[in-house]
């Protein structure tokens, strides 16, 4: 479906980039591995080459830095003389992410937000204007079903983890910034969806996953490999025509 579309996943060497980029190749595309963290990048798109030779590349990338995102553009360009798509994925955060409400600082509010909703900004900007001088381009951003309905705080009982009011009001404007650009860019052949995957399955507490997944269908908590059916979708020219649409992939959970 992706037959040498050339595809930046940032954040590809997190918890969910690897997995993009993995199905990224294996649907035909190249993959760009991008992350802050070179040397992981390196070893993912090692892995996923030596299935598929040829299906990815490592690169270095900050998101919030404008001229790692430029300088990531101009290599990409150089490189292939075109960019199909990007997969706006990374998670930057600071080490005081994921504190209760009354707990949270308001540097590190205003900080975690800059990090990670200007990251997001900054790379559908930057990356937008050079899809308008192609004439084509594709961005999918992921954001969050807590970016759609009320936190859920009483499934948290008896663990430390909660719902990250930075992550709500992150993941909610993502939303918006995502229909925001498919607007602004509609008549220039880029377009823009999102992703709102529900809990993805990283070592969490037992108990917290049996109320979570009391909210849902068959599956509960998610694997990382259940979001790649979507994006591939998105990726694609099945949905050549599908922008600005936000898809909820959550067993449920949000009903």
């Amino acid at each position: 479906m992706l037959n040498g579309k050339v595809v930046v996943i940032t954040g590809g060497a997190g918890l969910l980039g690897r997995v993009f980029s993995a199905a990224v190749a294996d649907a035909g595309g190249v993959a760009v591995v991008a992350d802050v963290n070179l040397t992981a990048a390196e070893r993912v798109a090692q892995e996923i080459n030596n299935a598929r030779p040829g299906g990815a590349a490592p690169a270095q990338l900050d998101i919030s830095d404008p001229e790692s995102v430029n300088s990531l553009i101009e290599l990409l360009h150089g490189r292939h003389g075109r960019i199909d798509a990007v997969v706006n994925n990374a998670y930057p955060r600071n080490k005081n992410w994921g504190r209760k409400l009354e707990d949270v600082a308001y540097g590190d509010f205003c900080e975690n937000m800059d990090m990670h909703l200007g990251g997001y900004f900054l790379v559908m900007q930057r990356f937008s204007l050079y899809f308008k001088s192609q004439g084509f381009g594709n961005i999918v951003n992921l954001a969050s079903i807590y970016g759609t309905m009320v936190p859920r705080f009483e499934i948290y009982a008896g663990t430390r983890m909660t719902v990250a009011v930075e992550y709500a009001a992150i993941k909610s404007a993502i939303i918006q910034l995502t229909r925001y650009f498919a607007q602004y860019f509609k008549h220039d052949g880029v377009r823009f969806n999102c992703i709102s995957p529900g809990g993805i399955l990283d070592n969490q507490p037992e108990s917290f996953l049996k109320h979570y997944n009391g909210h849902c269908g068959t599956k509960g908590m998610l694997d990382s490999k259940d979001i790649s059916g979507t994006l591939i979708y998105l990726l694609s020219d099945a949905s050549r025509y599908v922008t600005g649409q936000n898809i909820i992939i959550d067993d449920g959970f949000a009903l």
